[in-house]
């Protein structure tokens, strides 16, 4: 690899910063706003429905964003909060308003984009279109052989690249790739089946796949920027966020890069740092 670890990344920092001051980040962001942010407790719900699901809304909210969800789709249980307005007057305010009392919780249900169909969103990344690569899955799909998982192509539904699953020691990749995006996905798909065996942070595992996706990428001749960086920038929240993950994750990052550029004698060595089981979107 002609950069070290440390460049690979710095590169990714600056280009995430760049990100952050461009108008298709500032699109993607107005559109984010329009999304309801759910509590913790609703995102082990729709993780444990639908452990893909990137951006999820109502009925009603997917057809003011120009989608409409298909027919037949059944839709993610959450919990909505039922607020009432208090009547006792020592509650009001100065302008006379009465409070507002959380009573309790009622159930609703949210669709995933990958259930929707309709108007395209602003997106902070996109796929890549080149046509470099064959040696590199080649030896992508050795690296993840040697380590037990199968890779396969897959229709999938909405906008997943690929994914990762453990328990099925199973990695599918999206039919119809250009040849840098198939190297691309399955180079985040094979970190994450090097890196992340149990559920706890899926931010943090998609941080550190495409981290190491980006630099494998740039150590075989292909830039995967115009994809990584929104990528990454999305998953972390922000330019600033993503830059302090991908810090932190540094050492992760750096193993994973060293075990599939074949730096690392024994892969069997890798790291069993707790992450999802199941990643998608790559």
């Amino acid at each position: 690899m002609d950069q070290s670890t440390e460049q690979v990344l710095q590169q990714l920092s600056l280009g995430i910063e760049k990100l952050g001051e461009s108008g298709a980040w500032r699109a993607w962001l107005a559109t984010q706003a329009k999304f309801h942010k759910y509590s913790f407790a609703n995102s082990v719900l729709i993780f444990s429905q639908k452990p893909n699901a990137t951006q999820v809304a109502g009925f009603a909210r997917w057809l003011e964003l120009g989608r409409h969800v298909r027919k037949g789709e059944h839709g993610i249980g959450i919990l909505a909060p039922i607020v009432v307005r208090r009547q006792d007057p020592a509650s009001c305010d100065q302008s006379g308003a009465g409070g507002r009392e959380l009573t309790g919780f009622r159930r609703a249900t949210v669709f995933d984009i990958s259930q929707t169909e309709g108007a395209e969103l602003p997106k902070p990344c996109a796929r890549l279109t080149g046509s470099e690569g064959v040696v590199a899955e080649l030896e992508l799909r050795r690296i993840a052989m040697q380590n037990g998982f199968s890779v396969e192509l897959h229709e999938f539904v909405g906008e997943t690249n690929g994914d990762c699953n453990h328990a099925a020691a199973r990695i599918r990749i999206r039919a119809g790739l250009t040849q840098a995006q198939t190297v691309k996905t399955l180079a985040h798909e094979v970190a994450h089946a090097l890196l992340h065996q149990t559920v706890s942070s899926r931010e943090i595992a998609e941080l550190e796949a495409e981290s190491v996706a980006y630099g494998y990428c740039l150590a075989r001749g292909i830039d995967s920027s115009s994809y990584s960086f929104g990528y990454l920038a999305a998953w972390a929240g922000g330019a600033a966020e993503a830059k302090e993950a991908i810090r932190a994750s540094g050492q992760n990052i750096q193993k994973a890069l060293h075990w599939m550029l074949g730096q690392e004698a024994d892969p069997a060595t890798r790291a069993k740092d707790p992450a999802p089981a199941s990643a998608t979107a790559a």
